[in-house]
């Protein structure tokens, strides 16, 4: 299997093979180059995963995911049910990326803030697979929003995450799922992983904004830091 450096490399190599949606502008105006993958920050050891939908412009500029709006109220989060208290430092809040891991579907900026197509989340999929399942030791993911919790509906049952997804109680319970990917030769590993999905905190998802700090919470209580 990859070494996390060649899977970056590969991940670049695939971005480069044919044309798919980037915010080149936002890029340039970063001095990124577009096809160089963000694809995570945090520790690869850790238990939980942040899984999210895509990268925004800060994210884009600092080079890691989940540092916009969104991802830094789930660090805040984060962060207090770990202390206790609220950060008071931005080096605080950066403090989580010890204890935790955080990515997205896809480890691009999509033009604007629309959701990348099933057709390139489909193309990066087998390299996320290997990511989280050869790269990554943990178990449980916390999901942000439809797009993200979705991503994994290949590895439940047959119309299982779907299904779970319907329930009034989604966002209070779990759903293990059996995570699967090839290796370069070909073999097929599998992981069981536990989901645990959270509406996405964005200051536009007016139903779920307000009460999201609260909803995080409830989820990191289950967990032993």
């Amino acid at each position: 299997m990859s070494n996390l450096e060649t899977l970056i490399q590969q991940i670049q190599q695939e971005a480069e093979r044919a044309p798919f949606p980037i915010d080149i502008p936002i890029y340039q105006s970063a001095n990124k180059e577009p096809t160089q993958p963000i694809l995570y920050a945090g520790n690869l050891k850790s238990p939980l995963c942040f899984f999210g939908r895509d990268l925004g412009r800060d994210e884009v500029y600092a080079g890691q995911p989940l540092i916009g709006a969104a991802g830094t109220l789930v660090r805040e989060g984060f962060y207090l049910a770990l202390h206790g208290k609220k950060n008071k430092t931005k080096k605080e809040l950066q403090s989580v990326c010890d204890r935790v891991l955080m990515t997205n579907t896809v480890p691009y900026k999509p033009p604007g803030n629309k959701a990348y197509s099933t057709e390139v989340k489909e193309r990066f999929r087998p390299f996320m697979e290997q990511f989280l399942l050869f790269h990554w030791e943990g178990n449980q993911i916390i999901t942000l929003g439809t797009e993200a919790f979705k991503w994994f509906a290949p590895y439940g049952k047959r119309g299982e995450v779907n299904k779970f997804f319907l329930n009034d109680d989604r966002y209070r319970t779990k759903l293990p799922v059996m995570l699967t990917a090839k290796d370069d030769n070909g073999m097929q590993h599998q992981r069981q992983i536990t989901l645990l999905p959270l509406p996405h905190p964005s200051p536009l998802n007016q139903q779920y904004y307000e009460l999201f700090p609260k909803m995080l919470q409830d989820r990191l209580n289950e967990f032993e830091f």
